[in-house]
């Protein structure tokens, strides 16, 4: 009886450690919080300081700081360290809110997170700034973009929607108030269209105009059409829509100077025009002519793309382009729009010129970091913006017919636009399937 308790125990054991092993690599947020939570809280508390002292993160107290020590409590003057204000653990890692002293910077805390991470044997270990004088240590316990599984909670609002995950555990979300223009580069199958996807499936929610351009004879963008206000397929019809909302764009103007105010937001509500999003899926087929008749209508395009991007944001109108390059090869005028798109998501690229486009003018850290997106992973993108700030990011996988549905079911949220009546798709009326027939029969009688 006692060999076969100990032979149960023994299994029991063994099924234990090989139902962690199966959740670390299969359910890894329940082994993080089963065991990797406790553990790696555990190693911060022991290791804080010395692990602090040994990265260079200390500062030498204060005088009186320093008097009290040796006078009153008798002890050596040692260098101080962050003070420790909260430790919260989350379902992807552990969030550490710090106090820094005098002579110490976030960049100092950001400098040294490559070794924070190996110290504490965390998968990353990222520093962002809440508040002067407070920084937040944002760990994360393993590879949360492996299988990416976006924050519950996190919804379209205003103008702000949820596209993709970030590499701290947060979603990373297009806010067109904060960044009205944006430039996503990728190469093909790098989840360009996926980011775009999603993109579109949250703005489907909320009440915006959309305007699709997509010059690949709209086999992108046109499953979208019940959702769109304006949809154009060649070059031609993208210079005419253009036109169009640079007028759009100058009467929106008139009314801000009638109303004495600089910004659409803040029109009173009830004479407030809907935002406009241009959504164009490939921005060189914009640029590229094949002759020389087809200059002049490249320079409208290009005229009314750099118009719209120096000025629409004031007046609700926004640029969301797509491309797998956009560099001066281009032609006149595509480093000027470039410079003018706020925002940039460059996923995997072909070669280190295409992410020195979208980066190095304003993260030229995150280039190398672009440069190393595997294939394998579609999808991974660097996120920038011009405060010098990157982060990777990834993109949950989205259907093209996930987000047809979804513009299916919020067509009725397409706004009043006449001036875009013309460029509105037409959208088939759905028959209903041929069902049973309702009339019941009557038999005939001799």
């Amino acid at each position: 009886m006692s060999e076969l308790s100990v032979i149960l125990d023994a299994a029991g054991v063994v099924a234990g450690a090989g139902g962690l092993g199966y959740a670390k690599v299969r359910a890894p947020r329940v082994y993080w919080s089963l065991v990797g939570l406790p553990v790696t809280w555990g190693r911060f508390t022991l290791s804080y300081r010395s692990t602090m002292d040994v990265c260079g993160l200390t500062v030498q107290p204060s005088a009186l700081r320093a008097f009290v020590t040796r006078n009153v409590a008798r002890r050596e003057v040692l260098p101080v360290p962050p003070k420790v204000r909260r430790v919260r653990g989350t379902a992807t890692g552990l969030r550490v809110t710090l106090r820094l002293p005098a002579g110490l910077e976030p960049a100092d805390l950001a400098a040294a997170s490559e070794r924070l991470r190996h110290a504490w044997g965390v998968h990353s270990v990222t520093v962002a700034e809440t508040r002067p004088g407070y920084v937040e240590l944002r760990m994360t316990g393993y590879d949360v973009l492996r299988y990416v599984r976006m924050p519950r909670g996190v919804r379209p609002s205003g103008l702000a929607v949820p596209v993709a995950l970030r590499e701290d555990g947060t979603a990373f979300v297009r806010d067109f108030r904060a960044v009205p223009m944006a430039l996503t580069l990728g190469a093909n199958n790098s989840g360009k269209s996926v980011y775009q996807r999603n993109l579109i499936a949250g703005l489907a929610r909320l009440p915006v105009a959309l305007v699709g351009i997509d010059c690949k004879r709209g086999v992108e963008q046109s499953a979208y059409a019940p959702r769109l206000s304006a949809l154009v397929t060649t070059p031609d019809d993208a210079a005419a829509l253009l036109d169009v909302l640079v007028k759009e764009m100058e009467s929106r103007f008139d009314l801000l100077s009638t109303h004495g105010v600089s910004d659409v937001w803040e029109l009173p509500a009830e004479v407030r025009p809907v935002p406009v999003v241009v959504l164009v899926d490939e921005v060189a087929e914009l640029f590229l002519i094949s002759s020389k008749k087809d200059e002049e209508r490249r320079e409208r395009i290009v005229t009314a793309l750099i118009r719209l991007a120096q000025m629409a944001r004031a007046v609700g109108i926004h640029l969301e382009v797509c491309g797998q390059r956009f560099g001066s090869e281009l032609g006149r005028g595509a480093t000027m729009l470039r410079a003018q798109l706020t925002g940039r998501v460059v996923h995997r690229v072909n070669d280190k010129q295409t992410a020195e486009m979208g980066l190095a003018d304003v993260a030229p850290d995150a280039v190398a970091v672009a440069g190393l997106i595997p294939a394998e992973r579609p999808g991974t993108a660097v996120a920038a913006d011009s405060s010098g700030g990157w982060s990777k990011i990834r993109t949950p996988h989205t259907s093209r017919e996930q987000v047809s549905a979804v513009c299916h079911q919020f067509a009725h949220l397409v706004p009043d636009f006449p001036a875009l009546d013309r460029f509105r798709p037409h959208v088939p009326t759905t028959t209903p399937a041929p069902g049973p027939s309702l009339v019941k029969p009557r038999p005939v009688t001799e």
